[in-house]
């Protein structure tokens, strides 16, 4: 499986910014594999952001809530991260992640297959 994201960039602080994540891969199916977005920050462990599940339920991180939705589209076996009122605090490199596993925990740890990751910089 692999995992291709894209989207990130450099803006200011409250401006919004979508990320997309396509997966391929012979094994790979939308519809049994869970799918979700952490970040890094320089410094910093690894932490969860959103994941997904293979039938929709989502998990958000209490940071992001209410301002970051997480989607996926599996007929382009595409998961999207719509990231709005962005904060300095958000400033990190994002990674696509997905196992195959129907639900989806929340820890780093638990995903088997990641994308590149892409830099989000957000300015004060």
């Amino acid at each position: 499986v692999q995992l291709q994201a894209s989207g990130g960039g450099l803006v200011q602080a409250g401006d919004s910014l979508r990320l997309s994540c396509a997966a391929s891969g012979r094994t790979f199916s939308s519809y049994s594999y869970a799918m979700g977005w952490f970040r890094q920050a320089p410094g910093k462990q690894r932490e969860l952001v959103a994941v997904i599940s293979s039938g929709g339920s989502k998990n958000y991180a209490e940071s992001v809530k209410d301002r970051f939705t997480i989607s996926r589209d599996d007929l382009e076996n595409t998961v999207y991260l719509q990231m709005n009122s962005l904060k300095p605090e958000d400033t990190a490199v994002y990674y696509c992640a997905t196992r195959r596993t129907t639900w989806a925990p929340a820890l780093p740890s638990a995903y088997e297959y990641w994308g590149q990751g892409t830099l989000v910089t957000v300015s004060s």
